[in-house]
């Protein structure tokens, strides 16, 4: 599904009758996060482990 709307409405549909306005909007958060990783993946916008685990040490300093 490639069309932001279906993917949306998909979303919304699956989740229970009673969820909340919160819970709805973080499960549409969480799949833009989602995608957002796997576009950047497919364009070769990653690093290795041992680069981000030398970066979360640099934060420590």
């Amino acid at each position: 599904m490639s069309n932001v709307k279906e993917v949306m409405k998909k979303i919304i549909q699956e989740q229970p009758d009673d969820a909340s306005y919160e819970e709805i909007m973080r499960e549409l958060a969480f799949e833009g996060m989602i995608e957002r990783g796997l576009e950047d993946s497919r364009k070769g916008r990653v690093i290795s482990n041992d680069e981000m685990e030398q970066r979360i040490r640099s934060w420590h300093k």
